[in-house]
């Protein structure tokens, strides 16, 4: 199966992939630590860089050092991404309205304890399915429409559960048509390390039925948890 992100993202295992994010620190105001110094006593096989976000409190820009080992211990114990076969049924048809002005929706993230960061929404993406009426809400990333969805193959222990928060789904959109693909839907970056900040669904994303396409979570050998 071919993962539903991006052309150009690092290999899952690579040396800045998702399995080898081993540290995010964020520095205090007017420390200018860089990412070269960060390297300090790490072995050949680390990589620093740099990354930024804005306080939770006050907007100010905040800066910080994500630090990749291409040999980390998550690296070392992956085994697969385990997913579902493909199901031409879960290709789904939506309709895409634009939202006027910089429309924005609080997401809650999940190392925020709570607190919320507000994405850039463009438009409502609207579809029903069983009887019920959805309006979804994804957020520009990069200019690609990003779907953080949930629904109650969440956590389930069973053979059909998929990662506990949720997980993401690039949204096709030719202009008010819009498709999700949710063959397509991928675990996200913390589910392969727990130093992403990822976002969770909002209430509107969260489905009352199963999603049973698309990656269900990572598969790491026996004994290993990050």
């Amino acid at each position: 199966m071919t993962r539903g992100v991006p052309r150009g993202c690092p290999p899952v295992a690579g040396p800045t992939g998702n399995l080898a994010l081993i540290e995010t620190r964020w520095l205090p105001e007017g420390d200018t630590t860089t990412a070269q110094e960060a390297l300090a006593g790490h072995p050949a096989t680390v990589t620093a860089t740099a990354v930024g976000r804005g306080n939770l409190d006050t907007g100010a820009p905040e800066r910080g050092i994500r630090l990749w080992d291409a040999a980390s211990p998550a690296i070392r114990a992956f085994d697969t991404i385990d997913a579902f076969p493909f199901d031409p049924a879960w290709v789904v048809e939506a309709t895409f309205t634009p939202v006027a002005g910089e429309h924005t929706v609080p997401f809650e993230h999940i190392r925020d304890n709570g607190l919320t960061r507000d994405k850039v929404v463009p438009g409502d993406i609207s579809f029903s399915r069983d009887g019920v009426d959805y309006t979804l809400s994804a957020f520009d990333d990069e200019g690609t429409l990003l779907l953080v969805f949930g629904d109650p193959t969440n956590g389930a222990e069973d053979d059909g559960g998929t990662y506990a928060s949720g997980r993401f789904l690039f949204v096709t959109r030719h202009g008010d048509r819009a498709v999700l693909d949710f063959n397509r839907a991928f675990v996200p970056p913390c589910g392969f390390s727990d130093q992403f900040n990822c976002p969770l669904p909002p209430r509107s994303n969260r489905f009352a039925f199963p999603v049973t396409a698309g990656e269900k979570r990572v598969v790491f050998r026996e004994g290993f948890a990050h």
